[in-house]
């Protein structure tokens, strides 16, 4: 059962872990009220969610870029 939740919570984006951290909470308290707003709001914070992904990755992507920005080409 360990194996399972690490192997879930390493490839789910870490975007409730995140926001627990920037918000100083749990992230299973996070990812619990995630759940419970799913099923009362029939799924659509998971679009939210998704978003929240997408965008976590273009900044870690942008953070880790070497290449030179716009603004450097001159």
């Amino acid at each position: 059962m360990d194996r399972l939740k690490y192997l879930l919570e390493s490839n789910l984006f870490g975007v409730c872990t995140r926001i627990g951290q920037k918000l100083n909470f749990s992230a299973a308290t996070i990812r619990k009220y995630f759940i419970y707003a799913s099923f009362f709001t029939l799924g659509s914070p998971v679009i939210i969610y998704l978003i929240l992904a997408f965008w976590m990755e273009v900044r870690k992507t942008i953070r880790n870029s070497n290449h030179p920005s716009v603004w450097e080409l001159e």
